[in-house]
């Protein structure tokens, strides 16, 4: 089952730095779809409406903020959704917006690594919402250089507020952090190329040249989360991706990421995702099968 994504060439041309519509609408009609340029997508009376970024499937609230990284898929469906005067603010940038080198200075460290992390998709808080709204609102209004400063300074209060969240697995998309770190980057892509096999942390600990204590304390502090967390993360994302991508029985996938039983890949599945194997495969493949 290769499922189509609609590659969409957005009306963002190369002389301008962004674009933004605004809508009124009783439904989502678009499929699921990505695109080169980043998107800050803001949505108003939306509540039960089902949304697609890579791998993860959920469902909003009445308000929703979130900001979609290059190439990932995306899409937003009616699903439950029974409002007719649903409100979206759609912004797209392009992925240079910010020169490399500009984001490497210290006042934008907090922008650069809040694009790093969109290429997973991210969903601001709704306190977040509620102070930014204003400002999307109104941002249609601006003009020229007014309009640019605008945007980036939302998109640095964004890069600053508290629990965003991410939403894709890192391996969906084949997202590629940087760490700083030569012992993680080593350690990361160990794990990436055994991921279907057994890992220990002790065999990771030793390819760092630590014990597994201090690998396990060290792996947490550069990376956020623990390694058994991040060797889950890993394995659930290829599996997303054969769950979509192939005809594989969730049994072949679960094996052939790892998983030796079936129940505990069920379990740890549903427990991150929200829904089971199954459920996910069906909800991804009729998400794109009513556009196309």
């Amino acid at each position: 089952m290769q499922t189509n994504i609609l590659r969409e060439i957005t009306p963002l041309t190369s002389s301008d730095c962004f674009t933004i519509f605004t809508r009124i609408k009783s439904e989502f009609d678009f499929p699921l779809h990505s695109h080169e340029e980043l998107e800050l997508n803001f949505i108003l009376n939306g509540q039960g409406a089902r949304r697609v970024v890579g791998d993860h499937i959920g469902e909003i609230e009445d308000a929703e903020l979130v900001l979609v990284g290059s190439n990932l898929p995306h899409v937003w469906q009616t699903h439950k959704c029974t409002s007719k005067d649903i409100r979206e603010v759609t912004i797209q940038f392009h992925k240079d917006l910010f020169d490399e080198k500009l984001l490497r200075r210290n006042q934008l460290g907090f922008i650069r690594n809040m694009l790093e992390r969109s290429a997973r998709g991210i969903q601001f808080s709704r306190q977040t919402i509620e102070q930014i709204t204003p400002r999307l609102l109104v941002l249609n209004q601006k003009q020229g250089f007014d309009s640019v400063l605008e945007l980036m300074s939302i998109l640095h209060d964004l890069s600053i507020s508290r629990n965003m969240h991410t939403l894709s697995d890192s391996t969906f998309n084949n997202v590629e952090f940087s760490y700083n770190s030569r012992r993680i980057g080593k350690a990361v892509d160990y794990m990436n190329q055994n991921f279907q096999k057994q890992i220990s942390l002790t065999e990771v600990a030793k390819l760092a040249n630590m014990t597994d204590v201090s690998f396990s304390r060290f792996f947490k502090t550069r990376t956020g989360i623990t390694f058994m967390d991040s060797l889950l993360e890993m394995r659930l994302g290829h599996a997303s991706r054969l769950l979509i991508d192939t005809t594989q029985s969730v049994s072949e996938v679960a094996y052939n990421c790892g998983f030796n039983n079936i129940s505990n890949f069920n379990r740890l599945f549903k427990k991150k995702k929200g829904c089971t194997p199954k459920e996910f495969r069906e909800n991804y493949s009729y998400g794109n099968r009513i556009f196309i």
